[in-house]
């Protein structure tokens, strides 16, 4: 699997009840940061509904609980 980056978009693989958030939710990756003597490395998801509002920023150390989604283009 490729590496997650910045504005990638992402699906979850878990729920996370605590951010009201289940597997299958779909966000954009906002922050990649890395490890430091106080927090792993990981990444900062923001999840927005369709009305354009920020419902959840989720920060993500497990990289297994994510998955890179891809988007095909159409024919022209």
């Amino acid at each position: 699997m490729r590496e997650i980056r910045e504005n990638d978009v992402v699906a979850l693989l878990v729920d996370l009840p605590r951010l009201k958030l289940r597997r299958g939710d779909v966000g954009t990756v906002v922050e990649v940061f890395a490890a430091n003597e106080h927090h792993p490395a990981g990444y900062v998801v923001e999840f927005v509904a369709e009305s354009g509002e920020v419902y959840a920023h989720a920060d993500i150390t497990d990289t297994a609980q994510l998955i890179p989604l891809r988007f095909k283009r159409e024919a022209a």
